[in-house]
């Protein structure tokens, strides 16, 4: 039996090294099914018949925002540590983190967990043959419920990511990005430093109540990209947390408000000394929410203005015209709170002054003005074009389909979304900036450089 599933692996292996590509054409609609469990999860489903694989992604409110100035790192070391070990319970003995990795490797499945700012997450990918599926989710099960958090590993890790974190103020990016997220956001957990004491304070009773207050079957979205039916995808969701503690989710108390990311109030310029042959800029500030209506107004803005790479406004005035930098972009990063609207570059550190006043002016007049018409023209072309290649797999149409689910969009989003970015027009641009950004009140962060301009 055990070598018939090694066989049936090797294939799963064989699929995936293939790429996966989900046969779909870039105006073919994607339905999106969508119910709620008895349970309070949230499922998700996109039947993709034509590989016989499974793709499914489990997301919890319980990312960094989630989580005290104190203990910063502790929703990342969590996850992290659900893959170290299993416990014993239920009559199913306890695995460590390498008899774990084995039966992953057996079952020819992989599954992992991970945090970000606003979310906790789980990631399977099998098979879709039915002995292998229900190994592979009564596994995953026991890794969700019941993660043996070691102290021991815990120990060893934690001493591995203080090294990496002493790495990390040796590298000019990393200190720039460290720099900017606490100036930018202040005091929100957006902007909360993991360092030395934030990780000597957690302990593995912090994350067994991190884990138990936050992993919950209520607070379960789930969504699936896959060769299912939707009765046998309800299966799989009840499966997964079928190891989870029954929760009456109608008398469950919600989870506590986060307050929203603070405005700027007044220009910062931040000047940190570094040897470097390049100096590190970062400028910007607190930018908007995921479900903000300006949203595809701003995407298609921000393309013209420095995300879109060698055609961007900021790469014509502040490289090709000026050469002051071989790389400047600019990006949004929206989430259950305003992320950061970011402009970076590097450049020489006898040049940063200028390159800091030639970048300001650029995204000033454009705040102010807009783009032109052939740019706008430009931009839309470009990203309803590429828009096929944003799910050409089933990998990247789950990551769709959980951004659905997380932010709440319309179940036809990806049916429309060529049409919404068609539909923006020089006036919605001009506003959407006007109303997001205000250059004369941004964080300007340099990093090997004396001379930033003022």
């Amino acid at each position: 039996m055990k070598i018939a599933i090694k066989n049936r692996a090797a294939c799963a292996f064989l699929l995936w090294a293939a790429g996966l590509f989900l046969q779909t054409t870039a105006f073919a609609a994607i339905p999106v099914q969508h119910w709620t469990q008895a349970s309070g999860a949230k499922v998700y489903l996109v039947e993709s018949p034509a590989i016989a694989m499974v793709d499914v992604q489990l997301d919890f409110d319980a990312g960094s925002r989630r989580v005290a100035a104190g203990q910063a790192g502790l929703a990342g070391v969590t996850a992290a540590l659900l893959s170290k070990g299993v416990a014993a319970k239920g009559g199913a003995l306890a695995l460590d983190e390498n008899a774990l990795g084995e039966a992953w490797a057996d079952l020819g499945a992989q599954f992992g967990a991970s945090a970000g700012t606003d979310r906790f997450s789980f990631s399977l990918r099998s098979l879709s043959e039915p002995d292998l599926l229900a190994q592979a989710v009564q596994l995953a099960a026991r890794q969700i419920a019941e993660p043996a958090f070691p102290a021991d590993v815990w120990q060893r890790d934690r001493q591995r990511l203080v090294a990496q974190l002493k790495e990390s103020y040796t590298r000019p990016a990393s200190v720039a990005a460290r720099e900017f997220a606490k100036t930018v956001y202040g005091s929100h957990p957006y902007g909360h430093e993991v360092n030395e004491a934030t990780l000597a304070r957690i302990s593995v009773a912090d994350m067994q109540a991190f884990h138990a207050a936050h992993i919950t079957r209520c607070n379960a979205r789930v969504s699936i990209v896959g060769a299912l039916t939707r009765m046998q995808a309800d299966a799989l969701v009840a499966g997964l947390l079928s190891r989870l503690p029954p929760i009456d989710c109608a008398a469950a108390p919600p989870l506590p408000a986060v307050p929203e990311v603070a405005p700027l109030e007044r220009a910062q310029l931040l000047r940190i000394p570094f040897d470097s042959a390049q100096a590190h800029v970062l400028m910007g500030q607190p930018g908007y929410r995921r479900n903000d209506p300006d949203f595809f107004a701003l995407t298609v803005g921000n393309y013209i203005l420095g995300g879109g790479g060698f055609v961007s406004r900021l790469t014509s005035e502040v490289r090709e015209k000026r050469g002051l930098s071989y790389s400047v972009y600019s990006y949004f990063a929206p989430g259950l709170h305003a992320g950061a609207f970011t402009l970076g570059l590097q450049t020489r550190p006898d040049q940063v002054g200028e390159a800091v006043r030639v970048s300001r002016e650029v995204l000033t007049r454009f705040v102010h003005e807009g783009p032109s018409g052939a740019e706008l023209k430009a931009a839309k072309d470009n990203l309803v074009g590429g828009f096929a290649l944003r799910i050409d797999s089933n990998r990247k149409l789950l990551d769709n389909v959980a951004n659905i689910a997380w932010n709440q969009l319309p179940l036809d989003y990806l049916d429309i979304w060529t049409q919404q970015v068609e539909k923006v027009t020089l006036a919605d641009i001009k506003a959407a900036f006007s109303r997001k950004l205000q250059p004369e009140k941004m964080v300007t962060v340099v990093v090997g450089a004396a001379d930033a301009g003022k």
